[in-house]
């Protein structure tokens, strides 16, 4: 072989060496270019910073971004330059602009509609109680708040074997034997039904938001594929240990607080939040129903769907939807049966 050959046989096998390291480079970047950021990614973050952020909630960037400068000083600890720093740094690594409608009704495809048992209920509501939204249930003692909580927790696993449900028990309401008529009247196994709902007993306001923080932990670093958290009931502990006027702000600001913690989780995991509310009567309403929700404008304005149960007539039961973003205003009558819920013969 002369030397001519040689030496074209070397430059073509350092062509190949050259190309080789040209498509590891390629490859390496189009990897570097498709991992997402996190929040290791935001200046000024390190890992007990990112913890901190994590055990509050925040554990991505859409929620850092969207936070305010009070809000990551009180938990993460740093100062206010700092913070303002993390959040213009996560604004600018994501797309905080507009998209357009049509991207937001592809997105609501992937809304899950939980169904009730009573196509009357489950049609006032457009088709189910809806994933990504709070839907809050008020009415008087005996209306069937709490047998819709019981309900849906059963069927939510009806339509999805591997969805989890998470009731935060306020008022001691919660109870086992009722989840297993629930579940034999779908067919359903009870052992596995209640394996599947995550229980907590909130004695009271500090704790009940403690345990809807915590909800985010399941989802998060438990990997449970939650579809259902019920809060039963919202303004118990609240009505209870702010007494008089002079705490009625403090009292809605807290409120305000909860609800957007669970506005969060339903909105960033597509997950229904089912509060049932206590009411009481307006004195000075001659007209009319007297029945008011508690909570007042900051509960409502929250709430995506708001639904008004009350007693009907022959042990029947009558809800109200009367606010919601899409759907009319109506009424409907539904039966509590012992294997769940059925509409009026």
């Amino acid at each position: 072989m002369d030397i001519q050959a040689i030496t074209q046989q070397e430059d073509i096998l350092q062509e190949e060496i050259i190309e080789e390291k040209i498509t590891k480079k390629n490859k390496k970047m189009t990897k570097e270019e498709a991992k997402e950021p996190t929040l290791y990614d935001l200046p000024g973050v390190g890992a007990a910073t990112a913890e901190k952020l994590e055990s509050a909630g925040y554990n991505n960037l859409m929620s850092v971004a969207v936070a305010s400068v009070g809000q990551l000083v009180d938990v993460a600890g740093v100062t206010e330059a700092n913070a303002r720093k993390i959040i213009n740094a996560a604004r600018s690594s994501m797309n905080m602009g507009f998209e357009s409608g049509q991207a937001l009704l592809a997105k609501r495809e992937k809304i899950i509609k939980i169904q009730t048992g009573s196509q009357n209920l489950n049609q006032l509501v457009g088709g189910g109680f809806e994933t990504s939204a709070i839907t809050e249930v008020f009415g008087e003692f005996g209306s069937g708040k709490t047998q819709i909580a019981h309900v849906l927790a059963v069927r939510i696993q009806e339509q999805d074997p591997s969805a989890i449900a998470v009731y935060v028990d306020t008022e001691n309401t919660f109870r086992p034997e009722r989840i297993n008529q629930l579940s034999q009247g779908v067919g359903l196994d009870p052992d596995k039904v209640l394996k599947n709902i995550k229980v907590a007993r909130a004695y009271n306001s500090d704790h009940q938001m403690l345990l809807a923080e915590k909800i985010n932990d399941l989802i998060i670093k438990d990997k449970l594929n939650v579809k259902l958290v019920v809060i039963d009931s919202l303004t118990a502990h609240f009505r209870a240990e702010f007494i008089g006027r002079g705490t009625l702000a403090e009292r809605q600001q807290k409120l305000n607080r909860h609800m957007h913690v669970l506005l969060r989780l339903a909105d960033t995991h597509n997950l229904t939040v089912l509060v049932t509310n206590q009411v009481m009567s307006k004195p000075d309403m001659f007209f009319g129903d007297p029945t008011t929700a508690i909570g007042g404008h900051i509960v409502a304005h929250a709430s995506t769907f708001r639904i008004y149960l009350r007693k009907g007539k022959k042990g029947s039961r009558v809800a109200k939807l009367i606010d919601s973003p899409n759907l009319p205003e109506g009424e409907c009558a539904f039966m509590v049966e012992q294997s769940g819920l059925t509409d009026v013969n």
